[in-house]
C-alpha cells in the first residue's frame, strides 16, 4: 500500500516537471535577463510552504554568485520593508497568486521602481498582473491524496528555482573555484579547499639540488617524511623527483654503491605537478588516475613551491 502511495505521488511529481519543461519559453530567458541586469539583491518573498521554498531559492542563488535575501512579507509590513533597496529586483513566490501579504507589498515595491519576477501557478492573479516577468510553475494535481497540500506545486517552484539559479551561475560564468570561495565549511568545504592550504611548503618542503651526493638525499627524504624529495636544477627549477621506491630499486641494482651517486642522475623526470590554485578534490583524481602518492606543486616557471601528500587529502574525508 505504501509502495503505490509512494509511486503515485513521485509519478505525479515527475509529470508536473515533465509538463513544466513543456511550458518553458522566452519568458524565462527574460527572468534570467531581469535578474543579471539586477545591480543589488533578489529578495525572494513568499508565504506558508512558498515562504520555505523562497527561502530555499534564495540560498542557492546566494551560493552560486547571485547576491539574493529572504523577506518574509508578513514581517515587511510590520516593519522589515526597509529592507528592499532600489536596486534590487524581487522575486515573488506564490502559487495562487493572491497572497494578501505579497499584495500588500506591491506599492512599496512600485515606488522604489523595483522590477518583481513571479512563480505562479495561475498567471491571471493579482501578483502576476504587477509582475515584469511571469514563470508558470502550475500543475494539474498534487501529489496529496485529498489534491490539497502543496506537493507537485512545491516541486515544481523549487525546480524552476533552481533552474533560474543555476542559469544564472552559467550566465556569469561562475566557476569551481568560485564556489570553493563561498563554501569554506564542511565536506564540501574541505574538497574544495585549494592545493596551497594543503601543501608542505618552506622548510616543510622536501628539496635537493641535481648535484646532491645520496647519502645527503637520503638525510633529506628522512627528515621531511613523505617518502620522497623534489629535486631542483641550478636555476631552483624542477629538474624531477626520488621516491623511496626509486631508493630501493637503486640499492637492489647497485648495492653500497648507490650511496655514492648523484642524485641528478638518478631522478624521475618530468613528474606529476599541480598548480597551487587548483582544488583538492583535483589533486585527488591525479593521484588515483595516475596512482602516486604525492604531487609536486610549481609555480609559473616550474619552481617547487610545496608537495601535496595522498595523506593529506585522507584527513580531509574526501572519498
Amino acid at each position: 500500500m505504501s509502495l503505490e502511495t509512494a509511486r503515485r505521488v513521485l509519478r505525479i511529481e515527475a509529470e508536473a516537471l515533465g509538463d513544466m519543461l513543456q511550458r518553458l519559453d522566452a519568458r524565462f530567458e527574460q527572468a534570467v535577463e531581469l535578474l543579471l541586469a539586477c545591480k543589488g539583491r533578489v529578495v525572494v518573498s513568499g508565504m506558508g510552504k512558498s515562504g520555505l521554498i523562497g527561502r530555499k531559492i534564495a540560498a542557492t542563488f546566494s551560493s552560486t554568485g547571485t547576491p539574493a535575501a529572504f523577506l518574509h512579507p508578513a514581517e515587511a509590513i510590520h516593519g522589515d520593508l526597509g529592507m528592499l533597496m532600489r536596486d534590487d529586483v524581487v522575486l515573488a513566490v506564490s502559487y495562487g497568486g493572491e497572497t494578501e501579504e505579497i499584495i500588500a507589498l506591491l506599492e512599496t515595491i512600485k515606488r522604489l521602481g523595483l522590477r518583481m519576477v513571479t512563480l505562479t501557478g495561475h498567471p491571471r492573479s493579482t501578483i502576476a498582473a504587477a509582475s515584469d516577468v511571469v514563470l508558470d510553475v502550475s500543475v494539474k494535481e498534487e501529489a496529496c491524496s485529498l489534491n490539497l497540500a502543496p506537493t507537485a506545486s512545491t516541486t515544481a517552484t523549487m525546480a524552476m528555482g533552481d533552474a533560474l539559479a543555476v542559469a544564472m551561475l552559467d550566465r556569469r560564468g561562475f566557476s569551481p573555484g568560485d564556489f570553493a570561495a563561498l563554501h569554506p565549511g564542511g565536506r564540501l568545504g574541505k574538497k574544495l579547499l585549494r592545493v596551497e592550504n594543503l601543501m608542505h611548503a618552506g622548510e616543510a618542503m622536501p628539496r635537493v639540488t641535481a648535484t646532491a651526493k645520496m647519502p645527503d638525499v637520503i638525510y633529506e627524504m628522512s627528515k621531511k617524511g613523505l617518502g620522497m624529495t623534489t629535486v631542483v636544477d641550478a636555476d631552483g627549477r624542477l629538474a624531477g623527483i626520488l621516491t623511496d621506491g626509486d631508493l630501493r630499486r637503486l640499492m637492489q641494482q647497485r648495492g653500497a654503491a648507490t650511496l655514492d651517486l648523484v642524485v641528478g642522475d638518478c631522478v624521475t623526470k618530468n613528474p606529476q605537478t599541480i598548480a597551487p590554485g587548483e582544488l583538492a578534490g583535483s589533486a585527488l583524481r591525479m593521484m588515483e588516475e595516475r596512482k602516486i602518492t604525492s604531487l609536486v606543486v610549481v609555480d609559473t616557471e616550474r619552481r617547487p613551491v610545496g608537495v601535496v601528500h595522498l595523506h593529506d587529502l585522507w584527513t580531509l574525508e574526501l572519498f
